[in-house]
């Protein structure tokens, strides 16, 4: 049987005062509207459920037995009502996402898609630029998160008013070919790097370029490029090695490996997640996903090199 909760509602009030008349008072439907619920809910049993007689109505055996099982099936409609309404709202709403292109690769993209799958009524926007250019964008309210560059080698950014807070961090990082004399190193002195020809970025200035290695004094630098897929080419080539960020690590091309560098006079870069203003719903689930993602990030980073 088929029925709608407010026939089942209906009956239990008709029962309860007696009359149709009380019935539809306390319901908010006028009597004519009562009878014809009442008349659906007999034509759904398929049986009458009240005996009409001059001093009211009265319910058959049927209809006080659809009454008890009425009780228990409001009682846990009623429930589930509440319990939905208890549920948080859905989050939605656009976030505007900055980043520096290091963060594109693989940070950036798999917090996007965590976001679009726990909240998918959140629309993340994604601008990538230099670390100085996020602050401005920042400051002139064209995003609401940014993930900003620090460290050894770049510049002291005016942050006032900027909400900043680190994220777990990847280190820094050599990227050179697999048949490379220091592939299958794992870990290697900075006194290895001396001879290298080094593919260096170029970019921004105050940004990282991400080329030779810091504090390797007078690099030889065999190419100067500005995008991460014509490195990482020149890498694979054997003609060159280059510095990445630890956080492009998972999605280097297959022709290169990393290797990590004891390098007692470099104190690394970090990474951090700036805002002006509170966390509404739809930033703090970026944020979330994002912290989750550098976590892993940094990791999976620390596993690998335990392996090696």
């Amino acid at each position: 049987m088929d029925v709608h909760p407010q026939l089942l509602r209906a009956l239990r009030a008709v029962i309860e005062t007696g009359s149709l008349t009380a019935a539809s008072e306390r319901l908010g439907f006028t009597q004519s509207a009562l009878s014809k619920q009442i008349a659906a809910l007999e034509a759904a049993a398929g049986t009458r459920l009240f005996d009409r007689g001059p001093r009211g109505v009265e319910p058959t055996a049927a209809g006080n037995r659809l009454a008890t099982r009425a009780a228990t099936i409001l009682d846990q409609y009623d429930a589930a009502q509440r319990e939905l309404e208890d549920l948080p709202a859905p989050l939605g709403g656009r976030v505007a996402l900055g980043g520096f292109p290091a963060t594109a690769l693989w940070l950036v993209p798999r917090a996007i898609a965590r976001v679009r799958a726990d909240h998918p009524s959140i629309e993340v926007d994604f601008l990538e630029s230099s670390t100085s250019v996020q602050i401005r964008r920042l400051r002139a309210g064209r995003l609401d998160l940014a993930l900003l560059a620090s460290g050894e080698g770049l510049p002291g950014y005016d942050l006032t008013g900027i909400e900043v807070e680190p994220l777990p961090s990847s280190p820094l990082l050599v990227a050179v070919a697999r048949r490379h004399r220091l592939a299958g190193a794992g870990r290697v002195p900075v006194a290895e790097l001396a001879d290298e020809g080094w593919i260096a970025g170029r970019g921004a200035r105050g940004e990282p370029q991400f080329g030779a290695w810091p504090t390797v004094e007078r690099p030889r630098i065999v190419a100067e490029l500005g995008d991460w897929s014509a490195r990482f080419g020149f890498v694979a080539a054997g003609l060159g090695v280059t510095t990445v960020p630890g956080l492009m690590a998972p999605a280097l091309p297959g022709g290169i490996v990393c290797v990590e560098v004891d390098d007692p006079g470099w104190t690394g870069r970090s990474m951090a997640l700036a805002r002006i203003g509170a966390l509404t719903g739809s930033t703090a689930a970026t944020r979330a996903a994002l912290i989750r993602e550098a976590r892993l990030l940094q990791g999976a980073n620390t596993a690998a090199a335990a392996f090696s």
